[in-house]
C-alpha cells in the first residue's frame, strides 16, 4: 500500500481529491492550494450564472408578489374613499345648543367661532389615530335643520308654493369660494339672540335661479314673533364645487326643486341655503328653524393602507357608538353625536378584498410550486452533472458533511447575492408596500436553493452506486414508501376540491385557506404521479410494432425513451403544475372578460342604447333615420316599451269572475320590437334563438291575435289562450307562442314582446343599434341636434365602467404575470430536462454517426426520443387543466372581480370559472414546439463536433 492510500482521509473531502476530476494523482491541502469556491466557479462558469440568473427572477417574483398584493389593495381603500360621495365618506359631529332654561349668553358662547373652532381643532386631534382628518377640506359651523318658507314677492313660486331656506354659518368660506359681487358677509359688534339683521351671501347659481341681487333681502320666522332680516351682500362662486366643503351640504352651493310630501298631487318648490358669517351664527337661536352645530372632518385616504381597515371601523364603530362616543361629548357637548357611512365604505372594501384575495392566492401557490419544482430539477441537474466528481471524492475518504459543506459554500456565492438583487428589485419596483413580507419570499428562496440543493446532490452519496446501473422507468418498481405518499397526496386533493367546491376560494374563516388554494397545484400533482405510472405502459405497446419495421430510428426512439430516469417524474410534475396554473389563470382573465361581455349586453342589449327618460317619449321617423345614416352604424332596430300593463292573474285561464276581474298589481312590461332585427340580437346576445317569422301577425287588424314571447311567469299565468290587453298602445289581443328567460331590451324579469308593426299605435321609444365601429360622438351630437332629453349608452363604455378599480386592475395584472410565469416554468423545465441528459445524447449521436447515421437521422431520433414525454406533459397538461377548472368552476365565482363598480354597488350577475380553449391549448403546444426546436438544435450542433471530442479513450458515457 502506498503512502497516499495509507493517509487518513481529510474530513473535507477536499484533500486527496483536490484533483480528482484528472485522476493523475492526489494533492495534499494546503495555503498553496487554489480555493475550492472560486476554482469551481471559474471551472463552470455557465451553469453559475445560470443558478444566479434563475434565483434572482424567482426571487424577485416570490418578493413582488405580497407587494403587488399590498399596492393594489391600498390603491382600492384610496379610490374607494375617495370616489364615495364626500358626505357618505366625512366625519359628521353635531350637537344641539342648550336649552332655554340656561341664560341668553350661555346659550350664545358655544355658537361662536371662536369656541366651535376650538372645538374643531381639539375633534381633529382626538380622531388623528387611525383616522387621518384632512383639515383643509373640513368645515365647522352651525345650521338650521329646518327649512324655513320666504314670503318675499319676487321669489319663484312653482305650483304656488314658496320657497324654503335653510340658513348656515360656516367656517373659512372666502377660503373656499370668490366674490363676483358685492362683498363678504360681516358682523358689527357681538351678535345675539334677538338680533334682528344679519348679512349673507349666495353662490351664482343660487341666485340665478331665485333671482337674488345684492341687496335683496329675506324675512326669517323667530320665536318672538318679529321675523330676522338676511340681507344678501354678495354673491359667490365655489372654487372646488365637488369639495367635501360643499358636496356634504349641496344645498349650499345650488337650489334644488323638491317634491312637497304633504301634498296629494305632484307639487314642487324650491330649497336652498343662505350662507352668513361664522359670528352671527347666535342670531339662529332666535328662529324657528332648530339650529345645529356641526363640524364636518374629511378623511385624508393617502396614509391609509390595507392593513389599518379593521382598526379603522373598530374606531368608526367605537366612535358612532361606544366608548370613543362619551370623549367626543366631553369635548363638543352633551348632545354630541357622530354619524358616518365610511364604515359601509370600508365593509363593502373588505368583502370585494375577501373575495379577490383567495382568488389571487390561487394564482400564487401555482407559481410557488412551479418555481419550487423548477429549482429542485436545477438541483437535479447539477447533480447528474457532478455525479462522477462527487462520486469519486466519496471514494477517496470524503465525507457528506464535508462534501455538502463545500456545495453549500459554491451554492451561497451564486444564491444569496442574486435573491438580494431581487429583492432589492422588487422593493423598487412596487413602492409603498410592506417590506418585510418581500424579505420572507426572497429568502425562502435563497433557502430552498442553499438547502436542498446541496442536501439532494449530497444524498445520493450515501452509499457507493454500481457504475451503469439502469434506473429507467420501464423497469422502475415504486416502492411502498412512494405509494404511502402518493396515496396521502390523493386525499388531500380530493379533500381540497371538496372544500373548494362546497365554500368556494374563501376559507372557512373568511381568509384564504391555503388548502383550497392549492386545489389545482394538488390535482396536477396527482395527474402527474399518475402519469408516471401509466407512462411506460404505451411505451412497451408501441415498441413491439415498430421493432419489426426497417430502420432503427423509431425503434431507437421508443427505447430510449423507455430509458428515461426516473427522476423524469419531477420535469413532468413542474410541467403538470405550469400548465395547470397558466390553464387556470388564462380561464381566470377570460371568465372575467366574458362576465363584462354579458353584463354590458345585458345592460345595454346591443352595441348603443338610444332612449329617453323612463321611455315616455316616442322618437320621430326623422331622427331614426338620421341614427342609421351615423358613421359606424350597421343596423338598427327600434323598440316601443311601455311600463305597468295589467294583466290577468295566476289561473286567469278560468271562466270565474274572480278571475277574470284580478289583475298584477304591477303589471307587465310591453315590448314591441322588429321580428327580424331582434332576432339578430338575440342570437348575439346569446339568448334562446327565436325564428323571425314567428312573431308575425296574421289575419284580419280588426280580430287578429298578435303572438307574443313571453317570460316565464308570464307564460304560465297566461297559458295558450289568446287575452286582451289594454295598453297606450292601443287594445288588442296576445297568445303566448313562446318564452324567454330574459331579454336584450330590459332587465325586468316580467315581459311580453310583440310585432311592433302590428300594434295599433306604434311609437318606438329605444334604439338598439349595432355596429362594430360605432362613433359615439356622432351618435351623441344626433341626439342633442333632436332636441330633446335622449340618453346615448354604449356597450364599450358600460364594459370598461366594470374596470376601472384599481383591486380589480391588480388583481387581473397579478393573473397576467402568473401566465406568463407559469408558461415562462413550464419551458425552462422542458429545458432544463433536455440539458440533463445532454451529453449522454451526444455521445449517442457520435457513436452511431461512427456507424454511418446521417444529421438527418440524427435529429428524427433526438427528436421522436424526446417528443413521448412532451406529448405525454402536454396532452396530460391540457387534460388536467381542463379537468381542474371543471372541477374547481363550481366553487370559483368571478363576478366580484369583473363587475364590481365601487362602494356600496351590488353584483347582481354571477361569472363563473369556464375553460378557455387558448390558456389550454397554447401552453401545450409551446412545450411541444419547444422540446422539438431543441432537439434540432442539439442534433445540429452535434453534427458541427466531430466524433473524436465525445468518444475520447475511457470515456464511460
Amino acid at each position: 500500500m502506498t503512502t497516499d492510500q495509507r493517509r487518513p482521509a481529510d474530513d473535507t473531502g477536499a484533500g486527496p481529491a483536490a484533483d480528482a476530476g484528472t485522476g493523475s494523482r492526489t494533492v495534499r491541502v494546503g495555503s498553496a492550494c487554489a480555493p475550492w469556491v472560486r476554482t469551481r466557479l471559474r471551472t463552470a462558469p455557465g451553469s453559475a450564472t445560470a443558478l444566479a440568473v434563475l434565483v434572482l427572477l424567482t426571487a424577485f417574483l416570490a418578493a413582488v408578489f405580497p407587494r403587488a398584493v399590498d399596492a393594489y389593495e391600498t390603491e382600492g381603500l384610496h379610490h374607494d374613499i375617495s370616489a364615495t360621495a364626500p358626505q357618505h365618506s366625512l366625519l359628521e359631529v353635531t350637537s344641539l345648543p342648550l336649552g332655554l332654561e340656561y341664560p341668553p349668553a350661555l346659550r350664545e358662547e358655544p355658537l361662536r367661532k371662536a369656541t366651535t373652532g376650538r372645538i374643531h381643532r381639539e375633534l381633529l386631534s382626538r380622531l388623528s389615530d387611525p383616522f387621518h382628518p384632512d383639515a383643509a377640506r373640513s368645515s365647522y359651523g352651525v345650521h338650521t335643520t329646518k327649512a324655513l318658507p320666504a314670503a318675499e314677492p319676487w321669489l319663484p313660486r312653482p305650483n304656488t308654493l314658496p320657497p324654503r331656506f335653510t340658513y348656515s354659518a360656516p367656517s373659512a368660506l372666502p377660503a373656499h369660494s370668490t366674490l363676483r359681487s358685492g362683498h363678504w358677509p360681516a358682523v358689527r359688534g357681538d351678535v345675539h339672540t334677538d338680533t334682528r339683521q344679519v348679512e349673507a351671501v349666495v353662490t351664482a347659481e343660487t341666485a340665478a335661479t331665485l333671482h337674488f341681487k345684492v341687496g335683496s333681502t329675506v324675512e326669517v320666522p323667530t320665536q318672538g314673533g318679529n321675523p330676522l332680516t338676511v340681507r344678501i351682500s354678495g354673491i359667490i362662486t365655489p372654487l372646488h364645487p365637488e369639495n367635501a366643503y360643499w358636496a356634504a351640504e349641496p344645498l349650499m352651493r345650488a337650489a334644488s326643486l323638491v317634491p312637497d310630501p304633504g301634498a296629494p298631487t305632484p307639487t314642487y318648490f324650491w330649497t336652498a341655503t343662505l350662507l352668513l358669517a361664522p359670528d352671527a351664527a347666535p342670531a339662529l337661536l332666535g328662529t324657528i328653524g332648530e339650529p345645529e352645530l356641526f363640524w364636518r372632518i374629511a378623511p385624508d385616504a393617502s396614509p391609509l393602507t390595507a392593513l389599518d381597515v379593521p382598526r379603522l371601523r373598530s374606531a368608526v364603530a367605537s366612535r358612532e357608538n361606544g366608548p370613543g362616543l362619551l370623549e367626543l361629548r366631553k369635548i363638543a357637548g352633551p348632545t354630541a353625536t357622530l354619524t358616518t357611512d365610511l364604515d359601509q365604505v370600508l365593509l363593502s372594501y373588505e368583502a370585494m378584498r375577501s373575495a379577490i384575495g383567495p382568488v389571487v392566492a390561487v394564482a400564487a401557490v401555482g407559481i410557488g410550486a412551479v418555481a419550487a419544482v423548477v429549482l429542485l430539477m436545477t438541483g437535479g441537474l447539477i447533480a447528474t452533472r457532478r455525479h462522477s466528481e462527487l462520486a469519486l471524492l466519496r471514494s477517496r475518504g470524503g465525507s457528506l458533511r464535508g462534501i455538502g459543506g463545500r456545495l453549500l459554500a459554491e451554492i451561497s456565492v451564486c444564491t444569496l447575492p442574486p435573491a438580494a438583487l431581487g429583492l432589492l428589485l422588487a422593493v423598487l419596483a412596487v413602492g409603498q408596500a410592506r417590506l418585510w413580507p418581500a424579505v420572507y419570499g426572497a429568502t425562502a428562496v435563497a433557502t430552498l436553493v442553499c438547502v436542498v440543493l446541496p442536501l439532494r446532490t449530497t444524498l445520493l452519496h450515501r452509499r457507493p452506486q454500481l457504475h451503469g446501473a439502469r434506473d429507467d422507468m420501464m423497469h422502475a418498481r415504486p416502492s411502498r414508501r412512494r405509494t404511502v405518499t402518493e396515496l396521502t397526496l390523493l386525499v388531500l386533493a380530493i379533500g381540497a376540491v371538496i372544500a373548494l367546491r362546497r365554500r368556494g376560494t374563501t376559507g372557512s374563516s373568511g381568509g384564504v385557506d391555503l388548502l383550497v388554494s392549492s386545489a389545482p397545484v394538488l390535482v396536477g400533482l396527482i395527474a402527474a404521479l399518475v402519469l408516471v405510472r401509466l407512462y411506460p405502459l404505451p411505451l412497451r405497446l408501441a415498441a413491439r410494432p415498430v421493432a419489426r419495421m426497417r430502420g432503427a430510428i423509431g425503434f431507437l426512439s421508443l427505447a430510449r425513451a423507455g430509458r428515461s430516469s426516473t427522476s423524469g417524474a419531477l420535469p413532468l410534475l413542474a410541467l403538470l403544475i405550469a400548465l395547470t396554473t397558466a390553464a387556470f389563470g388564462g380561464s381566470v382573465l377570460a371568465g372575467v372578460a366574458d362576465a363584462r361581455d354579458d353584463a354590458a349586453f345585458t345592460a345595454i342589449g346591443a352595441d348603443a342604447r338610444i332612449s329617453t327618460r323612463g321611455d315616455a317619449t316616442a322618437l320621430t321617423d326623422r331622427f331614426i333615420r338620421k341614427v342609421r345614416g351615423t358613421r359606424g352604424v350597421d343596423e338598427v332596430s327600434p323598440v316601443q316599451v311601455e311600463y305597468g300593463i295589467p294583466l290577468p292573474a295566476a289561473g286567469g285561464g278560468s271562466d270565474t269572475a274572480a278571475d277574470s276581474v284580478a289583475t298584477d298589481s304591477k303589471g307587465v312590461a310591453l315590448i314591441g320590437v322588429e321580428p327580424r332585427s331582434y332576432a339578430h340580437l338575440a342570437a348575439a346576445g346569446g339568448l334562446d334563438p327565436i325564428p323571425a317569422d314567428r312573431l308575425s301577425a296574421t289575419g284580419p287588424p280588426d280580430d287578429r291575435v298578435l303572438p307574443a314571447i313571453a317570460s316565464p311567469s308570464i307564460a304560465e299565468r297566461l297559458g295558450d289562450r289568446p287575452y286582451e290587453i289594454q295598453s297606450m298602445a292601443g287594445d288588442f289581443k296576445v297568445r303566448v307562442v313562446g318564452t324567454q328567460s330574459r331579454t336584450s331590451v330590459m332587465d325586468d324579469t316580467t315581459f311580453l314582446i310583440v310585432d311592433a308593426a302590428a300594434l295599433p299605435h306604434r311609437q318606438p321609444t329605444t334604439l338598439l343599434v349595432t355596429g362594430d365601429t360605432l362613433d359615439a360622438k356622432a351618435l351623441r351630437a344626433a341626439a342633442r341636434d333632436a332636441g330633446r332629453s335622449i340618453s346615448v349608452r354604449t356597450r364599450s363604455e358600460e364594459r370598461a365602467a366594470f374596470a376601472d378599480t384599481p383591486m380589480q386592475s391588480g388583481a387581473e395584472r397579478i393573473y397576467a404575470a402568473a401566465v406568463a410565469a407559469g408558461a415562462g416554468y413550464a419551458l425552462l423545465a422542458v429545458l432544463l430536462s433536455l440539458l440533463q441528459t445532454a451529453p449522454e445524447r451526444a455521445t449517442l449521436l457520435a457513436r452511431l454517426r461512427t456507424m454511418g447515421l446521417t444529421t438527418r437521422q440524427g435529429g428524427r431520433l433526438l427528436g421522436f426520443e424526446a417528443l413521448p414525454q412532451a406529448l405525454l406533459a402536454a396532452v396530460g397538461g391540457l387534460l388536467v387543466g381542463w379537468a381542474t377548472i371543471a372541477l374547481l368552476a363550481p366553487g370559483v365565482d368571478l363576478a366580484r372581480l369583473a363587475l364590481f363598480t365601487g362602494p356600496g354597488s351590488g353584483v347582481p350577475y354571477t361569472a363563473p370559472l369556464r375553460a378557455d380553449l387558448r390558456s389550454l391549448a397554447l401552453p401545450a403546444i409551446g412545450v411541444v414546439a419547444l422540446t422539438a426546436a431543441i432537439a434540432a438544435v442539439q442534433a445540429w450542433w452535434a453534427s458541427r463536433r466531430g466524433s473524436i471530442t465525445e468518444l475520447r479513450a475511457g470515456d464511460t458515457r
